[in-house]
């Protein structure tokens, strides 16, 4: 089965209203709106475009999270009470169990790339699959380079 390569223009892709949860509004009415821009075959992740008009309001992380700021700015509390300044070109990394509370002053747009996390030892499972699958070169990169790479120095 061939896979398709997505391009997707992020900064104007066609968006959808995706409302926080009422619970999660500490104040304002902020509107956050968001499209998938792909996800993967064993859709364990995906990437997405998410954008929010003002307001502050808590976020709970149930995926791990990596973002770029497109536009915009917003200001992120941690629950050790630090605040960070987000804006464009901006890159944060949110892991999977963590809340931040989010003051966004006018306007925040970003693309997302979330993953769904495993337990460690399958995790490691799914690696040891992968090395495998290369070594006898049915996926990715060369195995003579891989072997290279995993010889000792001096054999």
């Amino acid at each position: 089965m061939s896979k398709s390569i997505v391009v997707d223009a992020g900064a104007a892709a066609d968006l959808r209203p995706a409302p926080i949860p009422p619970d999660w509004i500490l104040n304002g009415t902020p509107e956050a709106r968001s499209k998938e821009l792909a996800r993967s075959d064993d859709r364990t992740s995906h990437s997405m475009v998410w954008e929010c008009t003002a307001g502050r309001f808590n976020w709970h992380y149930n995926k791990e999270e990596t973002s770029v700021v497109i536009s915009g700015e917003a200001f992120i509390t941690n629950g050790q009470g630090e605040e960070r300044r987000l804006g464009p070109g901006d890159v944060v990394f949110f892991p999977a169990g963590t809340s931040c509370t989010w003051c966004v002053p006018t306007y925040i747009k970003k693309v997302a790339f979330l993953r769904h996390t495993m337990p460690r030892p399958l995790g490691l499972g799914v690696l040891a699959w992968n090395r495998l699958l290369r070594i006898v070169g049915l996926t990715g990169g060369s195995p003579l380079v891989l072997d290279l790479l995993l010889s000792p120095v001096g054999t």
